[in-house]
């Protein structure tokens, strides 16, 4: 059975993992992408502002996508472990959560 995860970062992170096809979490540490599996679904992201720490309000879903086949790895950006896994990041522009907050038991006010 799929599951389906929802994840926050900045618009500016969320660009930079669709561009590498990867996702992931928590400041890189391992613990929610290795609970993620191939199939899974993924409300990914939501990002509350357009880049970290000092951006511009958002608070848009920008990525939507699947957990692709494979297993989690660890990356090497220059002393940066982070632990990422392969996503099939569907097209689409960002959707406000303004636009969805009547419609999905999640955004619903007072959330």
């Amino acid at each position: 059975m799929s599951k389906y995860w929802l994840a926050v970062a900045s618009a500016e992170h969320v660009n930079y993992g669709i561009g590498l096809g990867i996702a992931q979490t928590n400041r890189g540490k391992p613990q929610g992408i290795s609970r993620m599996s191939p199939g899974d679904g993924l409300v990914f992201f939501y990002s509350p502002k357009t880049s970290y720490p000092d951006g511009e309000p958002l608070k848009a879903f920008t990525a939507v996508g699947r957990v692709a086949d494979g297993e989690p790895w660890q990356a090497d950006e220059a002393g940066f472990k982070p632990w990422r896994r392969k996503v099939d990041y569907d097209d689409g522009a960002p959707v406000p959560l303004s636009d969805l907050d009547q419609k999905l038991e999640l955004t619903r006010p007072p959330n």
